[in-house]
């Protein structure tokens, strides 16, 4: 199944998608919002699937869907925990600093509390004031879980998936080296991230979703230009289930919760650490990432950060090369003053 949020109070509207991302059916009469859809999701879930498998089999009036005309599937949450599960991005970064990476790392699940009062619709511009902010993007995965205990199992914690979204986790790298130094949080570094267009219930993946990774590409690109599509399912130190248990170790996550995985990265075939795309390898799913081989390899990076004017496009494609989730897709702009609010 796969449900959408248009345009239309600060929540938006909830829809079923079709499978192929070119229809839609209103689900209203279900659930007004897919927060409210989680609310009750033992009882809407049911509903939602036989709407969406109406409207596979054209037994429900329905009508073109547009992506521009989403905003996030979940405008605001409750929570968005951000993982660092490919414990290769976090060495990455750490070697080009002739750093090294702790042992706990591959043991204990690095994660933050970021801010989910507002997610930014899939098309939305990434207003900045300043370029030599490092403006970055970040390509993840995320789950939405519905209630999860405290200290949950193993297999409470697989059951809390209901729902998988990509994400943007845009990065102002320059401030975030500064707030690093403060080891508290990220707050200035981190503005809104974005969510893809539709979300997608587990069962929607076959044999790719194995009940904690997701196997298949993440694909971004820059102004056109293909930098990554490492799998999501390789490299990834901690599967969603394990992440889930870490953040609710000590209190419990309400339905509507994001659980990110962190930007996802692959070593080389080699064990090295990874090639561009254009040179035959899966690239990256972020600038500095880029920068951090860059400078592994040549000592200094050569890649800017993103400027005025660039685009990114960030999406996942089936087995079949159809588009699961949509794209993000976002262009860098100067700062508006005459915001919504």
């Amino acid at each position: 199944m796969k449900l959408a949020s248009l345009k239309g109070g600060r929540d938006g509207r909830l829809v079923v998608v079709s499978r192929d991302l070119q229809r839609m059916a209103d689900a209203g009469s279900i659930a007004p919002t897919l927060q409210a859809a989680l609310d009750r999701w033992p009882e809407t879930e049911p509903a939602l699937s036989d709407q969406f498998d109406r409207l596979e089999r054209g037994l429900v009036a329905s009508a073109r869907f547009d992506q521009t005309d989403c905003v996030a599937p979940l405008p605001r949450a409750y929570a968005w925990l951000d993982g660092s599960a490919y414990v290769n991005h976090v060495a990455l970064a750490r070697r080009a600093r002739d750093a090294v990476v702790p042992d706990s790392f591959w043991t204990d699940p690095l994660m933050y509390q970021g801010g989910s009062d507002v997610f930014l619709a899939p098309t939305d511009p990434i207003e900045i004031d300043d370029e030599d902010w490092g403006v970055d993007y970040e390509a993840e995965l995320a789950v939405i879980v519905d209630d999860v205990p405290r200290a949950p199992s193993r297999v409470q914690a697989a059951a809390a998936i209901k729902l998988f979204v990509l994400v943007n986790d845009i990065s102002l790298r320059f401030l975030l080296m500064k707030e690093i130094k403060k080891e508290l949080g990220f707050v200035q570094s981190k503005p809104s991230s974005a969510l893809s267009p539709v979300v997608v219930t587990p069962d929607e993946f076959g044999d790719v979703w194995d009940g904690g990774r997701l196997h298949l590409p993440m694909l971004s690109f820059l102004n056109g230009m293909q930098i990554g599509k490492p799998n999501a399912g390789v490299d990834m130190a901690f599967d969603f289930t394990t992440l889930i248990m870490h953040a609710a170790r000590t209190r419990r996550l309400t339905a509507g919760t994001l659980i990110g995985s962190g930007t996802i990265s692959n070593r080389d075939s080699d064990g090295g650490c990874g090639r561009p795309v254009d040179q035959g390898g899966l690239g990256y799913s972020c600038l500095a990432e880029v920068r951090a081989v860059e400078t592994i390899l040549e000592g200094n990076p050569r890649t800017p950060f993103m400027r005025f004017g660039d685009e990114v496009r960030i999406e996942m494609n089936n087995r079949s090369g159809q588009s699961v989730f949509g794209s993000i897709r976002q262009k860098v702009v100067q700062r508006n003053d005459a915001g919504s609010y």
